[in-house]
């Protein structure tokens, strides 16, 4: 683990056993998080990128999901070696998550008031009095006017992107060194996903809080990121700084999905690019490259050969057989 890096992820899998058979939702993922970064996490939907962290969070419901493999390491410590209320005195404390949908992470029975409020109640020692304060300051913090009136509401009172700004002002409110925004800006209007992305970015800034992103908008993740990992099938298919994998991406699978950004200079009726096919059954791939199938550039020793995950630079990893020829083209 990098001196400067506050999370380690080594050969993290987690797999689901149903009964058509075990999904391989993660298969041997790894990657660094450090200080202060934002790293972005893309891919399309069932590519393992809820599941990673959710393994992160030691979150994933068992049965039928298991870790089975890898290690987790925050700021020096194994969270998957951590007894299951260790692990809670860090969850919501030190690392903090904002999940997909506020409505179903929210509960609709029970005020905001008294959601934001136990938070800090568990892990600060806050009395009620103190709990209460810090939560109207909190949803001050992320833009919620009138918060000592509006604190006492339910969440079905809250419109999408209020909601989202509880759940971040839930997720900030014991200032967590690393906070995972798992599709932060779903189902949000265009003005609400950039007020939404404002504040996680000022709140960063202010905290110096280290940030994954996982989003599938790409736009979101060329503002937002330091460093991109692309997953697919549960793998990690590339990994690298955001500026160089927009410029020279090493992988297929990467430009396929650069490709699919609807690009605003294209004339009125130009068909958007979709990369072909669907992604594979996770339960029962192929022996070759997963994206083989979909692959324009696909060989023979695609569909037979697991590619290796081939160093471009020192920051720039691919998973392909042709990722040095696919980087320079």
């Amino acid at each position: 683990m990098t001196n400067n890096a506050i999370l380690n992820v080594e050969g993290l899998r987690t797999y689901f056993h149903t009964t058509d058979g075990v999904v391989n939702a993660v298969d041997d993922v790894s990657f660094e998080l450090m200080r202060g970064e934002t790293l972005g996490i893309v891919g399309e939907s069932g590519s393992g990128k809820s599941v990673t962290n959710l393994s992160v969070m030691r979150l994933i419901q068992s049965p039928p999901g298991e870790i089975v493999g890898g290690n987790v390491v925050f700021d020096g410590i194994d969270v998957l070696a951590l007894p299951i209320d260790e692990v809670r005195k860090i969850r919501g404390k030190r690392v903090a998550m904002i999940f997909q949908d506020p409505m179903t992470s929210l509960n609709p029975f029970l005020k905001i008031s008294k959601q934001l409020m136990e938070v800090t109640q568990l892990h600060l020692g806050h009395t009620k009095q103190q709990a209460r304060e810090h939560a109207i300051k909190m949803l001050e913090l992320v833009g919620i006017s009138d918060a000592e009136q509006r604190i006492d509401s339910y969440p079905h009172e809250f419109s999408g992107g209020m909601r989202q700004r509880v759940m971040i002002a839930m997720a900030l409110s014991c200032e967590p060194e690393l906070l995972i925004a798992d599709e932060p800006t779903t189902a949000l209007d265009v003005t609400i996903q950039a007020q939404v992305l404002e504040i996680i970015k000022d709140l960063k800034s202010s905290m110096g809080t280290s940030v994954i992103l996982i989003t599938h908008d790409l736009g979101v993740v060329a503002g937002m990121t330091d460093r991109v990992i692309v997953m697919y099938a549960g793998k990690v298919f590339e990994q690298a700084p955001t500026k160089e994998l927009f410029a020279r991406p090493a992988n297929p699978y990467t430009k396929g999905l650069l490709k699919s950004v609807p690009d605003p200079a294209h004339e009125q009726g130009t068909e958007l690019y979709q990369i072909p096919g669907l992604p594979p059954d996770v339960a029962n791939l192929p022996p070759g490259c997963p994206f083989a199938e979909r692959c324009e550039r696909a060989e023979i020793i695609c569909h037979n050969e697991f590619p290796p995950f081939v160093e471009i630079n020192a920051d720039h990893h691919s998973l392909c057989h042709f990722a040095k020829e696919v980087y320079g083209e």
